[in-house]
């Protein structure tokens, strides 16, 4: 028994072809969209979402000295029981080397250093990428004059004495944010996400882990010393998250 035709294609109608439809036979058809694209986006704002609901309210509370200001208190209590319980010289050492790794003579001059490397990596290094590798000498030095932009004038407008409560003086900034914690995560955060560039993703997500953790040391280092309250310490995180998170979405991939 002969099978039915399809006039059009001379192929049998009930075949995959010929079970298409026919119109616009010029034309591919549209693609649907991509699925999980819209949860794609959202997951890749979680992050400065997350960042902002922490930063925005302990800044108002800090603006108008609120009840959350307690949290300092009891961090502070705790933390100073714990030094004098611990009476560790070796930990006190490690706190105040932490500390000193916020300072912006330590920490700028790493991202300047760090930017340089990375640009020689890309251009000289083993998986050369003659495409624009002297993008992170720009992006390091342009990061380093964004630090106190950010720092300096938050510290003018909240004003905030540091844990010893002395009153500042004329012309003296606060202590929110942290500038030590915001220019110690910025700054090698910076110099990570620039290097990485130019490293196996093995190393890359080892570096990224370790710079986390020096970060995360160098505001536990400053509590620890009694030098900021721990919402300083958390603003200077959140406000290095912000940073980090818009940087690592600019910046063109090297592979």
């Amino acid at each position: 028994m002969a099978l039915p035709q399809d006039r059009s294609t001379d192929r049998p109608a009930h075949t995959p072809r010929g079970a298409r439809s026919g119109d616009h036979p010029g034309r591919p058809g549209a693609l649907p969209p991509a699925p999980g694209r819209l949860s794609a986006v959202l997951a890749s704002l979680l992050t400065p979402i997350l960042l902002l609901l922490l930063l925005i309210p302990v800044s108002w509370q800090v603006a108008v000295g609120g009840p959350l200001l307690t949290v300092d208190h009891r961090v502070r209590t705790a933390v100073t029981h714990a030094r004098h319980a611990a009476d560790s010289t070796v930990l006190n050492r490690l706190a105040q080397f932490l500390s000193d790794l916020g300072d912006g003579g330590i920490a700028v001059p790493a991202l300047l250093a760090t930017g340089a490397l990375a640009a020689w990596l890309l251009h000289r290094g083993p998986s050369a990428t003659p495409r624009r590798w002297w993008l992170p000498l720009p992006t390091a030095a342009l990061t380093a004059l964004l630090i106190p932009l950010l720092v300096v004038p938050a510290k003018v407008y909240f004003a905030r004495p540091g844990p010893l409560g002395l009153p500042l003086v004329p012309g003296q900034w606060g202590w929110y944010p942290s500038g030590h914690t915001s220019t110690a995560c910025i700054a090698y955060g910076t110099g990570a996400l620039l290097l990485g560039r130019a490293l196996r993703a093995a190393v890359r997500r080892v570096l990224y882990a370790a710079t986390a953790v020096l970060g995360l040391g160098v505001g536990a280092g400053l509590v620890w010393c009694d030098y900021h309250w721990f919402l300083d310490v958390l603003a200077g995180w959140c406000l290095s998250g912000l940073v980090l998170w818009a940087l690592a979405r600019r910046l063109p991939s090297a592979r």
